[in-house]
């Protein structure tokens, strides 16, 4: 029978993605790993890694000792942790992942602050174009903007996050403002690719009338910073959260279109994977992540 240093073992190889990377991971040698995996799986009678493609591979057996060994590691980890908690100490690894531009220009600060506060947590932030396209159970936290499309994750609202449509005075004085959101079909537009979304297809509401506008896009990109770059320079126009907007549409360089048309809100969630029995480091970042948005989120200030 598998005990937790075990699943742990498995957790590594898996989250490293080579035997190699899990020997430095884990302070042992190579063959030190093949050998306890041989060892494992021989305990087991079952095959947990395949072995013979070019990257290892977890069989559906092997994930399903992740999967649920990963789920009981975490409650006894939260058992001591909780523990600890009642001491006054957090202590522990607290793995968060985000989207690459709210994560650099708005969460990089709070975490590095809440480490700071709290010393004796490590913390290994991930940047992705597509947060929810990771593996999920590689991570305590992952802060996501937008409809949220997983249900076996709870959600801890952070920020509430408009969307503007927005494009450069130039391209306005050029293409003119347009008067609804149809007229957006002939214009210029330029697209987010991220999280496998139709991002082409634009939604409007206003009262109880609603549209959607498939807009015709020559540029996309997968980086938000990008494309905001495009639009301040007149190549089209753009839809983009209110975060990434705020500044240039204060400072004149970006102007909002449609502003009686309201798109879907794009809110900022923290994603844990439940709500009962989280480590006490999980529950206080979210806490502080509510904190440091709250009320005002700082692109409103």
């Amino acid at each position: 029978m598998a005990d937790s240093g075990d699943i742990r073992f498995l957790l590594a190889i898996r989250d490293g993605g080579s035997l190699l990377v899990a020997a430095r991971k884990l302070g042992v040698t190579p063959s030190a790993v093949t050998q306890r995996l041989q060892q494992l799986e021989k305990k087991l009678s079952v095959r947990l890694i395949d072995r013979t493609a070019r990257r290892l591979r977890l069989t559906p057996e092997g994930v399903l000792l992740c999967q649920r060994g990963g789920d009981l590691v975490q409650q006894f980890d939260a058992l001591f942790d909780e523990l600890r908690h009642h001491s006054a100490e957090l202590v522990g690894t607290l793995k968060v992942n985000a989207p690459l531009g709210f994560g650099r220009r708005h969460l990089a600060s709070v975490v590095a602050d809440f480490q700071q506060a709290n010393p004796d947590i490590d913390i290994a932030l991930t940047l992705s174009d597509q947060p929810l396209a990771e593996t999920i159970d590689r991570f305590d936290v992952v802060v996501h903007i937008g409809e949220l499309q997983i249900s076996n994750l709870v959600g801890h609202a952070v920020a509430p996050n408009a969307r503007f449509v927005c494009a450069s005075p130039a391209f306005v004085k050029r293409h003119g403002m347009p008067a609804s959101p149809d007229d957006l079909a002939r214009l210029p537009c330029i697209v987010l690719r991220e999280n496998n979304e139709d991002v082409s297809l634009w939604h409007f509401s206003r009262g109880q009338t609603s549209r959607s506008v498939r807009v015709s896009s020559k540029l996309s990109c997968n980086d938000g910073d990008v494309i905001r770059q495009w639009a301040r320079a007149g190549r089209g126009v753009i839809l983009r959260s209110e975060w990434d907007v705020a500044e240039d549409l204060a400072a004149g360089k970006l102007v909002r279109l449609l502003p009686a048309w309201k798109t879907p809100d794009a809110n900022v969630v923290a994603l844990t994977h439940n709500r009962a029995g989280l480590p006490a480091r999980i529950r206080h970042f979210t806490q502080y992540l509510q904190e440091r948005f709250r009320p005002s989120p700082p692109w409103r200030k």
